[in-house]
Formats: structure tokens, sequence, C-alpha cells
């Protein structure tokens, strides 16, 4: 049976996800850091892991911005392939969204038109929209904005298979070791492994969704991504870059099938605030 949603509902959800996901880190995100702040070993790494910590409680009592760098806004729909929208355009229904968000959560407008005359839009969008046609009659959508201290030094490579495994280990944590201070850490490693080269970079942005803590359910993955998370932390790049033993708070691996002569292996940093909101309609 076919359900009606108004895109009015969707401008409206998009706008409050905007603001909650500037302004409220989440749960899992904010326990792992005080979590690493107890067993942190260098005493400045202490300092800024507390300093991040009071900065995210200010914002969420406030309802202020985490971050000055308000990000570009990235946005995952999920849509039921039995759900049909009155009203006008999704696309346009979200980027309104985006609009009020930024206006009224008086967030930074980050986007430019074009990337070359970089005129600001002076308004973030426009958003960029990921669509996912499922089956069922609901609408969920996560707001992801996307700041660029951290997507800079993100990257991708086009492996060959015979690099295996350790073509992949070696390529993720020195993706993290050239970034170095520069994404904000601790940061949250996405790593997409298949598919096709936008597929990958797609796998690893999605992978920075998952909460911290939460492993793969395929074991062999899991033990990557925990090996992954054990050999950045020794890198000693520590909070902000200062030095000290957490680097990371997760690694976060998605993968998918890919061609017989292909091994697509891309790295989407998030840096300590990775921030994001969901909502259903």
């Amino acid at each position: 049976m076919i359900r009606e949603i108004h895109t009015d509902k969707v401008t409206d959800l998009v706008e409050r996800l905007c603001i909650e996901a500037n302004c409220h880190l989440t749960d899992d995100i904010y326990s792992c850091l005080k979590n690493c702040r107890a067993t942190e070993q260098s005493p400045l790494g202490k300092d800024i892991l507390n300093t991040l910590v009071e900065n995210a409680q200010i914002a969420r009592d406030e309802t202020a911005p985490i971050c000055q760098d308000t990000g570009m806004t990235v946005v995952f729909v999920t849509l039921g392939q039995e759900v049909h929208l009155t009203g006008g355009s999704l696309e346009e229904a979200i980027n309104e969204g985006v609009r009020r968000g930024y206006e009224k959560g008086y967030l930074r407008k980050s986007v430019v038109r074009d990337p070359l005359d970089r005129v600001n839009t002076k308004d973030n969008t426009p958003a960029v929209i990921h669509y996912e046609i499922v089956p069922g009659d609901g609408l969920h959508i996560t707001v992801a904005p996307k700041g660029f201290g951290s997507e800079n030094m993100s990257g991708l490579r086009m492996l060959k298979p015979s690099q295996g495994l350790p073509g992949v280990k070696d390529f993720v944590i020195r993706t993290v070791s050239d970034a170095g201070a520069n994404p904000c850490p601790p940061i949250i490693v996405g790593v997409g492994i298949g598919g096709t080269m936008e597929k990958s970079a797609l796998l690893s942005k999605k992978a920075l969704l998952r909460p911290v803590g939460e492993r793969n359910p395929d074991p062999a993955l899991a033990e990557l991504e925990e090996e992954l998370l054990q050999s950045i932390n020794q890198l000693g790049i520590g909070p902000a870059g200062f030095g000290g033993t957490t680097t990371a708070l997760a690694v976060n691996i998605l993968t998918y099938a890919t061609h017989i002569a292909g091994l697509p292996v891309a790295v989407n940093i998030g840096c300590h605030a990775t921030r994001h909101s969901e909502g259903k309609l």
C-alpha cells in the first residue's frame, strides 16, 4: 500500500537534523572521548581530551556548534519504494532544510557554487545527497556535516589484487600517518574496500556512521579493524597531533564485491567530532 509523505515534512526534519548534528556530539563518540581521557598516557594528551569533552558538553548544553567548521552537508536518504512524495522535489526539500537549518542554527556557510570560481552560495547548499531505495514505506534521513580539515586528508587508491591485505593495511596506515594533526585527532577512520572507484569512496564515508565500539559483524573484518586501530594508535600522533596514545577512536570497514582485476580502497577520515544525526518519517 502506497504511503504519502509531504516534502514539507522532509524539509522540517532536515532543518532539525542539521542543527542537532552540528551541536550534539553522539553519545558513542562522547563516551569514547571520556574513556580515552582516562587511558591516555600523555599528560598533554589528557588535557586536550579533557578540553574536547568540555567543548562537546558546552555545545550540547547551549545548542552551539561543536566546531567552527560546520561542514558541507552530506545527506543519506533511505527511501521505501512504497512511499509517494507529494508537494515537490525531494532534492529541493532537502536543500531547503539545509538552508533553514544553517540559518536558524547560526551555522557557518562553507559551500561555494563552483570549485573554480569559489563564489559562496551563502546558505550551505547544495548538499551532497546519496539515495538508497529499499522495500517498505519508510523514509530515513541521516545528515552528516563534513568539515574539510578531515575530508582533505582522506584518500583513495586503486590497488592491484596481488597487493592484497598487506597493501590495504599499508595504505590505511600511511594515509593516517600522512594526515598527522590536520584532521583534528583523535579521528575515526572509515575504510571502504571493493566495488569501483566511487563505490569504495562511498563505503568509506558510510563507515563513519557506524557507532564507535561497534565492530563489523564479519569476524575477519572485525579483527582487521582492531589490528588497524592498534597500529594507528602506535603512530604517536595523539590528540590534536601533540603526541600520545590516542590517535584514533575507531576504524570502521565496509566491503563490497569487486572486479577480478581490481582492489579499490578508500579511506575517509572523520575528526574527533564526526557529526551525524538521523531521523525517520
